[in-house]
C-alpha cells in the first residue's frame, strides 16, 4: 500500500490539522447538553471514529479536544506523538507495531491535552484510527500557536517548532 492507495480506497479527505482523515463512525444517539460537562456548548454523539493517514509531508498540529481521543495504530510507519497536559509537563510516545522498542499500537490521550504528532524520520506514512466519545465536533477543536505553547512547554519548544505552522 502507498498513501495516494490509502487515500483513494478509504476515500480520506485533507484534515484541517494535517494529514487526510474519513469519517468511520458517528454513534446515532446523543448526550444531551444538560448532560454534559460546561466545556461542551451543546449535544454530542456518543462516540465517533476516523481514519487518519500521516504522510511523509504531513504532520497532525498541535491541538487539543474537548473530549478524549484514543487512537490505534493500524499499519505503515511508527508515529512520534508530542503530548502536553495543563500541568507544564510533557512526553512523547510512539505509536506502532515494534513494542519491543517501546511503541504501543493504541494511545489515550485526555481531555484538554495538547497533543500533534509526525512519522518518525525516514518514515513514508502510517494509517491510525482514532476515536473520540462524546462524539468528535469541530466546535470542540482547538489549534496551538507556536509561541504560546513554547512558552508553556520550553523544554518542547524545538517539537512544538515542528509541529505547528
Amino acid at each position: 500500500m502507498n498513501p495516494d492507495e490509502l487515500i483513494r480506497l478509504l476515500k480520506l479527505k485533507t484534515h484541517p490539522e494535517g494529514g487526510y482523515y474519513a469519517e468511520t463512525y458517528r454513534a446515532s444517539e446523543a448526550l444531551a447538553a444538560a448532560a454534559l460537562p460546561p466545556r461542551y456548548n451543546g449535544a454530542r454523539a456518543l462516540s465517533t471514529a476516523i481514519y487518519y493517514l500521516l504522510t511523509d509531508d504531513s504532520f497532525s498540529a498541535m491541538h487539543r479536544l474537548k473530549s478524549d481521543e484514543v487512537f490505534h495504530f493500524y499499519l505503515g510507519d511508527p508515529v512520534e506523538m508530542l503530548l502536553l497536559p495543563p500541568s507544564g509537563s510533557g512526553q512523547t510516545a510512539s505509536l506502532g507495531h515494534d513494542l519491543s522498542r517501546g511503541a504501543l499500537p493504541q494511545l489515550v490521550v485526555p481531555a484538554g491535552v495538547w497533543q500533534g504528532a509526525r512519522l518518525k524520520p525516514g518514515g513514508r506514512f502510517a494509517l491510525l484510527g482514532c476515536t473520540v466519545a462524546p462524539g468528535f465536533d469541530f466546535a470542540d477543536f482547538e489549534v496551538g500557536r507556536r509561541d504560546a505553547l513554547a512558552r508553556l512547554y520550553p523544554d518542547f519548544a524545538d517539537l512544538i517548532t515542528r509541529l505547528t505552522r
